[in-house]
Formats: structure tokens, sequence, C-alpha cells
């Protein structure tokens, strides 16, 4: 696998790993995280042309896309809780993959985390009890809750060295 920046030819296929994820997760347990629109076209056009977004391929194929950067998040200024450190940091968002496909996100946040100097934050809904196991297998840690710009809950975690 490897993983290179999304371009405006991928909107398609990312939007069809969206579909899917949406209905992954209200099959398990998870109906309002993305609810039925979310990410939007509009975010993920956004998200391309701002260079922010990468997808996972294999021979061409892509498994998978997420959101990354490296600054600062606004969502996480405010945390009930405690973060494990000030440094600066890498996040991730809008983390999917592909119908069939084994150990894409494993991948993803694993090059998230080496690009971004070993300090990561990321968070999560509380009913996304598969990425809330991912996160704790890959080494994050729970630092709290954080509150999105609509109001809603997530939970919030890091991975530092």
């Amino acid at each position: 696998m490897k993983i290179r920046k999304s371009t405006i030819q991928d909107l398609d296929e990312i939007l069809a790993i969206y579909a899917y994820a949406r209905q992954f997760m209200r099959d398990n347990g998870n109906p309002n995280q993305w609810k039925d629109t979310e990410p939007s076209y509009d975010r993920v056009l956004l998200d391309i042309k701002q260079g922010k977004s990468y997808v996972v391929e294999e021979e061409k194929e892509i498994l998978g896309t997420f959101f990354f950067d490296i600054g600062s998040e606004p969502t996480y200024q405010v945390i009930d809780g405690a973060w494990l450190n000030d440094r600066p940091y890498g996040f991730a968002h809008r983390v999917a993959s592909a119908k069939g496909t084994k150990g894409v996100a494993t991948f993803a946040l694993n090059w998230v985390y080496e690009q971004c100097d070993y300090n990561m934050r990321i968070d999560t809904h509380e009913d996304n009890k598969p990425m809330q196991g991912l996160l704790k297998k890959l080494g994050f840690e729970f630092c709290g809750i954080i509150t999105l710009g609509d109001g809603s809950l997530r939970r919030a975690y890091q991975r530092c060295e």
C-alpha cells in the first residue's frame, strides 16, 4: 500500500468509499457520526483543493481515504480532560476504507503518525466502537471529550513518543 494526495479525478471513488463507510457505521451501531450526508461533496472537494485529502492505494486501486493536516485543530483547543502534551501535532479526520479491505486505516494512521513528528491527535464519535478499538490497538490514549462546532461531542485521543 502507498499513500498519495487525492486529486479531483479521485472524487467519485472517495465519495463512494464514504457512502460505504456511512452504511458500515449504521450497520455497526453508529448511525449519527456522519448521518446520511457527511462528509459532503463540498467538504471532500475543499479537502482536495487544499491539498489535505489523501488516498491509500495499492496497484492504482483506491482502498481508503482520509484528511490530514499539521497545525492547530480549532475543536481541540478546549478539552474536557487533558492532552498528553502541548507540542505541535498532526491530526486526521474522515478516515474510511473501501468495502472488503483490511488494514487500510491502520496503514493510514501509522503513516500520519510518522509525518507529524510522532505526535498525533484524533477524535471519534462515542458510538464508533471499531475506530475506538483501532486507536487503542495503535497506542492512542484517551484524553477527554471535545466539542465540535455544531455542538456534537467526540472522544479525543493522542499518541506521542
